[in-house]
Order: structure tokens, then C-alpha cells, then sequence
């Protein structure tokens, strides 16, 4: 997959807000290519509403992981800037594509309470900068992805989240997100 992930204007100081809304487009762009991968390796997915679903539990792991890859580039006022703007960008992209594949809807609070329960399991979890997420958040959130796959792809979706799907999006954020700050 091919993300833009450097500014056009080269010397240009961008806000952290702008800095949050790349990084949200470059998350859903992740979430949808890991929903692709695992059609493509044979997980069934039956509705618009259960794809959208499994998106956005990759938009919730990555924006954790992006939280705890960044958090050295801002003080503590920056990062909540930074973590709401990229949260509320991210839900605007599911919530649009929520509204055309499914129909009217208030889909942006049952992201955000959704986002908040889970950002509050990750938490438990060890990461580190080098390795990444630890072996048991990978497990949670294989397990996660496995319970809105639904019972027939329940037994192996998990492995392929663990050892596949996060090596993935652990890539594609260490390319992408640190161009963003320069």
C-alpha cells in the first residue's frame, strides 16, 4: 500500500492540528487495507456493517499505537490537542462512510465510547518503541477482530491480526507518521 506522508511544501511549519488530520487519512487508509488483507486471505466478511465494524477496531488499535509512538513529540497540552484532533478526524471518516454504506446515523458517539473502552484495555498492555505493541495487546486485539468476524473465522483471524495485520501497520506508521513532523 502507498501513503503520502510528506508534506508538499517543503520549510512549511504545519499545526498540530494539521499534523492530526494527515495522520487520521493515513489511519483509515491503513484500517481499510487491513480489512482488504484479510478478505483477500480467504476471512469472510457478510455486510457493509461488519466491515465498517472491523475497521473500526484497526482505527482504534492504530490510533493507540500512533498515541504511543508520538508521545514524545509534545508536551502534555499538545497531546491532547493532537489525540483529539486525530480522534475526531477519524471518526468523521468512519461516520461518512458509516452514513453511505448504512444509512442515517449517530455513529461518531458509539465510535468514540467504543474508542474509550478499548484505549483504556490497551493501556494495560505493554509497548515497546523498538519491538512495538507486546505480545498479549496483539493477542486482545487479535481477539477483538475475531469477535466481530464472526464464529466461522473466529479460530484463525486472530493469528493472522498477530502475526501479519500489526507487523503491517506497525510499518506503515514508522514510514509515515514521523515525515509528518518534520
Amino acid at each position: 500500500m502507498r501513503i503520502k506522508s510528506r508534506w508538499s511544501k517543503k520549510g512549511k511549519t504545519h499545526t498540530i492540528e494539521e499534523i492530526a488530520g494527515a495522520v487520521a487519512f493515513i489511519n483509515w487508509r491503513i484500517a481499510g487495507n487491513c480489512l482488504l488483507s484479510l478478505e483477500n486471505n480467504d476471512f469472510q466478511t457478510d455486510t457493509h456493517e461488519q466491515r465498517l465494524k472491523i475497521i473500526s477496531e484497526f482505527l482504534i488499535f492504530t490510533i493507540h499505537m500512533i498515541d504511543r509512538m508520538t508521545i514524545e513529540n509534545f508536551d502534555g497540552n499538545e497531546r491532547v490537542r493532537f489525540i483529539t484532533e486525530l480522534v475526531t478526524k477519524t471518526a468523521k471518516h468512519l461516520e461518512d462512510n458509516k452514513r453511505d454504506l448504512i444509512g442515517p446515523g449517530d455513529y461518531r458517539d458509539a465510535f468514540i465510547q467504543l474508542l474509550n473502552d478499548r484505549i483504556s484495555e490497551y493501556s494495560e498492555f505493554s509497548y515497546d518503541e523498538k519491538d512495538g505493541p507486546s505480545f498479549p495487546m496483539k493477542r486482545f486485539f487479535g481477539d477483538k477482530v475475531a469477535e466481530v468476524m464472526g464464529e466461522k473465522n473466529q479460530k484463525w483471524v486472530a493469528d493472522q491480526v498477530i502475526e501479519i495485520e500489526v507487523r503491517d501497520i506497525m510499518s506503515h506508521l514508522r514510514k509515515s507518521v514521523p515525515n509528518l513532523f518534520k
